[in-house]
């Protein structure tokens, strides 16, 4: 892994066009005022919600505090016999603590899903080990407050106190911090109320779940803190300023695709948490950057990426990138973060907002009012062991198999457009689903995101409903094997996870965006089915081609 965060720009017509914006940044200041939390960079729009987000710039300082808080909780665990750490939380509160952990190759189990099957594995591991740190910023996050009840119903029904297993990470004055301060839970810790969830790596939310599994989140502050002299300096050549630049002159030159591949940073995971950082900050106003996270260099969409996309190494740089980006993983987080806000200031519009997170939420809420998580909804066909569901009136009649369904689906993407798919399944037991994205990729030629639901709702999903709208979307649900009750709520975790799908897939239409929904009756059976149904895609085109 590289000690210093640096970036290069291979592609020399990008750097040219780069660095005209290099210069506005440097010479605005830009940087330096970021650091020093400058809320009008972004002009008046912005300022209010700015003005209470920036405190991320120097977490390397303010964070040092909790180190010793952290250090001496897993003292008392250990000590205990506790060393089980399972992490619930969606977004900002899992992503980064699961790339640091894996990173560091140290377990922690994280529950950002609401599919039976992964939290009842989760719940057959060593309950008698097992810490739950709960981990929401506003403290009403719907999936975790479930992950709460389940396991606050395991902990009691295995003889165990819960209160004495529950540790909750939250803003201040949030009401599950008054709801763990009334039930007496184990431990609170506020986080930075200033800080935006997808900025928050290095606060609480990062670092306790991380530092209780066994990560070295004093190294992690180390870096960052040694990357911070670099990134706040108003020079062309500041990483920040050319990460920036490159990527608003990707945009303007009609480059809206960030296309991630690592080429061996030694770093697990890191463009997940870049994906939320870039969709959810510029995402909006119709104009943004759509993170796709590839398998390798060598990957459909990466190797073989258009004039729609930018190609990002992280890592060391490889010939099919654009943009190569090293370092330790502390200074990737500030790196990342501060090139973020800078080319929100270039593409004109507020970093730190969301306007179009709640529609889908305020949707499934909607759904989970009825029975089952909405009403029941007649598939178009059924093919085998999957159901096929279109929104809209794109699909025509007497359509007989998925095979049929997918191409008249992928018609409907525009030139230049990208295909979302979205898995509301088990990201363990049906983790073969991710062979899906690059095998369209490779059928169809499109830019290719993939996303575990509702876990992409908290990170892409803004983009999906702000960004450029030249999106299709394919949602991938399942039946359950087995279901869970949220204990104190009128629904199950099945029906929870049914009701989100069908939320965002109604916001989407809403939208006039394509949305093929297809419902796997036989879980194992059905994404044999889709995966042939999808490989068939090929022939079919190739013999079109050759009539």
């Amino acid at each position: 892994m590289a000690t210093e965060t640096s970036v290069e720009i291979s592609d020399s017509a990008l750097a040219d066009e780069a660095r005209p914006l290099a210069e506005r940044l440097a010479g605005d200041k830009a940087a330096s005022r970021l650091a020093a939390k400058d809320h009008t960079l972004w002009g008046p729009d912005a300022e209010s919600e700015a003005s209470i987000r920036l405190s991320w710039t120097t977490l390397h300082e303010s964070s040092r505090p909790l180190l010793a808080e952290i250090d001496a909780l897993r003292a008392d665990l250990h000590s205990e016999g506790l060393d089980r750490i399972v992490l619930a939380g969606m977004g900002g509160s899992s992503l980064a603590p699961e790339v640091i952990t894996a990173t560091a190759g140290v377990p922690l189990t994280v529950l950002d899903t609401t599919d039976p099957g992964q939290v009842a594995d989760a719940l057959a591991g060593d309950l008698e080990r097992t810490v739950l740190v709960v981990s929401s910023k506003s403290g009403t996050t719907v999936e975790t407050d479930s992950h709460r009840r389940v396991f606050e119903r395991a902990f009691s029904e295995n003889g165990i106190d819960p209160v004495t297993r529950i540790i909750v990470v939250t803003d201040p004055g949030s009401p599950m911090q008054k709801a763990a301060e009334e039930a007496g839970y184990r431990k609170v810790f506020t986080a930075d109320p200033d800080v935006g969830g997808r900025y928050s790596a290095l606060t609480a939310f990062g670092l306790v779940p991380a530092g209780l599994a066994g990560a070295d989140i004093s190294a992690l502050l180390d870096d960052a803190a040694a990357a911070f002299a670099a990134l706040r300096e108003d020079s062309e050549s500041s990483p920040a300023v050319r990460l920036a630049s490159a990527l608003g002159a990707a945009h303007a030159r009609g480059a809206e695709k960030v296309v991630f591949a690592d080429t061996g940073s030694g770093i697990k995971g890191l463009p997940d948490w870049a994906e939320q950082l870039i969709a959810e900050s510029t995402g909006k106003n119709g104009t943004g950057l759509l993170p796709v996270v590839t398998e390798d260099a060598r990957a459909a969409g990466f190797a073989d990426a258009g004039d729609d996309a930018t190609t990002v190494a992280i890592g060391p740089a490889d010939e099919a990138a654009r943009i190569s980006v090293d370092g330790p993983l502390g200074g990737q987080f500030l790196l990342w973060e501060f090139a973020t806000a800078l080319a929100g200031r270039l593409l004109g519009i507020d970093p730190f907002d969301q306007p179009d997170v709640e529609a889908a939420k305020k949707a499934a809420r909607a759904l989970l009012d009825g029975a089952g998580g909405g009403p029941a909804a007649t598939p178009a066909t059924v093919d085998g062991s999957i159901e096929v569901h279109p929104s809209g009136d794109w699909l025509s009649a007497g359509v007989g198999t998925v095979a049929e369904a997918l191409r008249a689906f992928l018609a409907t993407a525009p030139g230049g457009g990208y295909l979302s798919v979205q898995a509301y399944l088990d990201r363990l037991d049906d983790a073969s689903a991710a062979v899906l994205r690059p095998e369209l990729a490779r059928r169809t030629g499109l830019q290719t995101t993939f996303g575990w639901g509702p876990r992409f709702l908290h990170s892409t999903g803004q983009y999906h409903k702000g960004g450029h709208q030249n999106g299709i979307f394919l949602q991938i649900t399942g039946t359950a094997e087995e279901e869970l009750e949220v204990p104190g709520r009128p629904y199950t975790l099945g029906e929870l996870q049914r009701a989100q799908a069908l939320g965002d897939g109604q916001v989407l239409a809403e939208h006039n965006r394509p949305v093929l929904r297809l419902h796997l009756n036989d879980r194992a059976a059905g994404l044999v089915e889709l995966v042939k149904a999808v490989q068939s895609l090929h022939q079919d085109q190739a013999q079109e081609g050759e009539a």
